[in-house]
């Protein structure tokens, strides 16, 4: 599996979108801050938002055309499935 994801640091605070082949492990080097850059600098730990894919290319396409997004899209992507903003790291099978 294949994941896009959105992180931030509060409800409506910075944004970070990335995808990977292990949400589990990202989240918990975002939570650790192993890899230093923008998530680690602005302290970006709470998973809001991911999607699932069954390939890296189609993670790939969504994750480039989400980037390209005005921030209000990508607040209202967010808000459809976590209206609260809540962290949902915990809710990840391994987490």
């Amino acid at each position: 599996m294949f994941y896009v994801y959105i992180i931030t640091n509060k409800p409506l605070g910075t944004l970070y979108l990335g995808q990977t082949d292990d949400l589990v492990k990202r989240m918990w080097e975002h939570k650790n801050k192993v890899r230093k850059g923008f998530a680690s600098k602005y302290n970006l730990d709470q998973l809001v938002w991911f999607a699932s894919f069954d390939t890296r290319e189609a993670a790939f396409t969504v994750e480039r055309r989400m980037k390209t997004w005005k921030r209000q899209w990508k607040i209202n992507k967010i808000e459809e499935t976590n209206a609260d903003w809540k962290d949902i790291t915990n809710s990840l099978s391994s987490f």
